[in-house]
């Protein structure tokens, strides 16, 4: 894992998340207005973020669950979809990734990676 940030902090992961969370939402909500004229459409299902490599017993394994992040089955931290209100699988894969990319950015995390699936 290579840190952008100087040292982070609980304070650099909090406002990293303001800014993923920003643009994941302005990313589903573009995609929703050009390709479902501004509403809900399309397969139904889920998106999320997952960070491998982190410890969640580290302190930034703590910080990231401090903002909604929790340990998933395979052993990445993940971040279920709060960026999208609705079931387009594609608007909150749009969202997820670009929460992704603010994250790694930000913080630095090379292995940030979205996720979807169909429900």
């Amino acid at each position: 894992m290579q840190a952008i940030a100087t040292v982070i902090t609980e304070q650099v992961v909090q406002q990293a998340h303001v800014k993923a969370l920003a643009a994941a939402h302005t990313a589903a909500k573009a995609f929703a207005d050009k390709h479902m004229n501004g509403r809900d459409g399309g397969a139904c299902g889920f998106s999320w973020v997952d960070v491998y490599g982190v410890r969640s017993n580290s302190k930034l394994g703590k910080w990231l669950q401090s903002v909604g992040f929790s340990k998933s089955y395979t052993g990445s931290m993940q971040l279920w979809n709060k960026w999208w209100h609705g079931q387009s699988v594609d608007a909150g894969e749009h969202g997820a990734t670009a929460y992704a990319t603010v994250l790694k950015q930000e913080l630095g995390l090379d292995r940030c990676y979205s996720g979807s699936r169909l429900d």
